[in-house]
């Protein structure tokens, strides 16, 4: 670790943080420090602890070990409000926004302006649109609209402009770019170079390295858990931090299944929509494409137009040579793709029903035709999905939020297993599930291949990207930049890709 100055002089302090959720293990001792007037990132792969740390540092999770200073003195942040009264601040990834609520709402919610004993309204939007002017925040707009009309990019607006409204101490931002153009970008840098003059200290998540090299005072790097390593910004060294990042042998840990590619399954080319800019490429039946990217970089919109959930704008998509338009997700369908979505919860399952009705959900034409449901064939449908894919439950009348989330993944994609797809997307499979489920998601998929069914495998985890891909294509900012055998590619060569300031003429590698 790079020494660093007197405890004294810390705004913020961890030691020894630890953190277990049932078997696995978030934090496993970690150590950070924070001073007042300093931009800090914190950086890491997925799964590396970042979001239980600032969760802990926010009261939405305890620590089972260690210690927490602020001002030096040892600090519980019990709950949200100790957070709020310690004046720390988090900008989260995923948002949580009131969509009922305008963005004036959402902005002073739980601190509204009063007048009698009345919510002020005509304050509440003064103040909210003095917020905006201030932060330099213009492509909020309406702060009357709302906030249910706004697409991503403004809803993380709303997010930073909410942390911002209070007296902030420690403000803790969570990959605030992912969603913002280059001109919002440039002036949420602006505002907090501003704060950090201001004495604020400021804890900045990204995978962005070109981000951090120029906001960064220091850098500290989780991994698996544990600290790392912290440096100065200044002395960056960008390939000792993707090392660290990276840090350890993979292929040890991921079974590529075997590789006998056949024929083109999915052809793309030029394909444009929402977030998609001109991607070309093939996928073979028997064959795992990775699609590596980071936060932010647009892979799940590219998911979404393939999966039929959003229209394409243009470009061509042909399955087994025969070309398609896919009208919607039952199109796609029709068409021999599948979809699992990155978030499971609220795209791929019906949380407040059974394991069974979500496994026989897909299926409804083939029990439920004519006036009486063929019950016994439904009943049929579930239990081979349970038995095939080893989905652990009591009874399929359980509701399917009683699974872990290991086996609430293995449902959504046996659901589609009845008549099997000809293109299986996989989007963030393993995201949110422990080590053990980890693994048979991954003999699952290997046996998916081996019945010569092509995969589309996203993912922002790069190990596993890596390993279990055939081959590899690198997606940065609604585009394929990169592509080849994945055995020809280098942990260092694939995160320096990807952290890459885009060009605003870079052209798509074809196949």
């Amino acid at each position: 670790m790079t020494p660093g100055p007197e405890p004294a002089n810390f705004l913020l302090e961890l030691r020894g943080l630890r953190k277990r959720f049932g078997g696995v293990v978030a934090l496993d001792g970690v150590d950070l420090d924070l001073r007042g007037g300093e931009i800090h990132a914190l950086l890491g792969e997925n799964g590396a602890g970042k979001s239980t740390l600032i969760n802990i540092l926010g009261g939405i999770h305890q620590p089972d070990e260690g210690v927490i200073r602020v001002d030096g003195g040892v600090t519980r942040i019990g709950s949200v409000t100790d957070a709020d009264r310690l004046g720390i601040r988090l900008i989260h990834q995923e948002l949580a926004l009131a969509p009922n609520l305008s963005i004036a709402g959402n902005i002073f919610l739980g601190r509204e302006p009063t007048r009698y004993g009345l919510l002020d309204r005509h304050r509440l939007v003064a103040d909210a649109e003095l917020l905006r002017d201030e932060l330099g925040l213009l492509e909020l707009g309406d702060v009357g609209e709302p906030v249910s009309e706004l697409n991503v990019a403004r809803r993380q607006l709303v997010e930073i402009a909410r942390a911002l409204a209070g007296r902030v101490r420690i403000l803790i931002l969570d990959e605030p770019t992912a969603s913002l153009s280059e001109t919002e970008s440039e002036a949420l840098f602006g505002k907090l170079r501003r704060l950090r003059g201001q004495g604020v200290g400021i804890i900045y998540i990204s995978h962005r390295l070109e981000e951090i090299s120029r906001l960064a005072d220091r850098i500290t790097v989780l991994r698996d858990g544990r600290s790392v390593g912290t440096q100065r910004a200044a002395a960056l060294d960008m390939r000792q931090l993707i090392t660290w990042m990276v840090g350890r042998e993979l292929k040890e840990h991921y079974p590529r299944p075997p590789h006998v590619p056949g024929a083109v399954a999915l052809s793309v080319r030029g394909l444009r929509g929402p977030g998609v800019h001109d991607v070309s490429f093939d996928l073979h039946c028997g064959e795992v494409l990775g699609l590596a990217g980071l936060v932010g970089a647009g892979r799940t919109e590219l998911a979404r137009v393939l999966g039929g959930l959003v229209p394409a704008t243009g470009g061509e998509i042909a399955i087994g040579g025969i070309p398609v338009r896919l009208r919607g997700p039952a199109a796609a369908r029709a068409a021999g793709i599948a979809l699992v979505p990155e978030d499971r919860k609220r795209d791929g399952l019906v949380m407040t029903r059974t394991v069974g009705f979500n496994l026989a959900l897909p299926w409804t034409r083939l029990w439920a035709r004519g006036c009486m449901p063929d019950h016994r064939r439904r009943d049929a449908i579930i239990a081979r999905a349970v038995r095939d894919f080893s989905i652990k439950t009591r009874s399929p009348d359980m509701p399917i939020g009683t699974l872990s989330g290991g086996n609430q993944q293995k449902v959504v994609v046996a659901k589609w297993m009845e008549q099997p797809p000809k293109i299986l997307i996989l989007d963030e499979p393993t995201r949110g599930v422990d080590v053990g489920a980890r693994e048979e998601i991954f003999e699952l998929i290997g046996r998916l291949v081996s019945q010569r069914m092509a995969v589309l495998l996203i993912s922002s985890d790069l190990p596993e990207v890596m390993n279990l891909s055939h081959r590899l294509a690198l997606y940065r900012d609604g585009r394929i930049v990169c592509q080849g055998a994945a055995g020809d590619f280098t942990p260092e060569q694939v995160m320096a890709e990807l952290t890459r300031k885009v060009s605003p003429n870079i052209t798509t590698d074809h196949p």
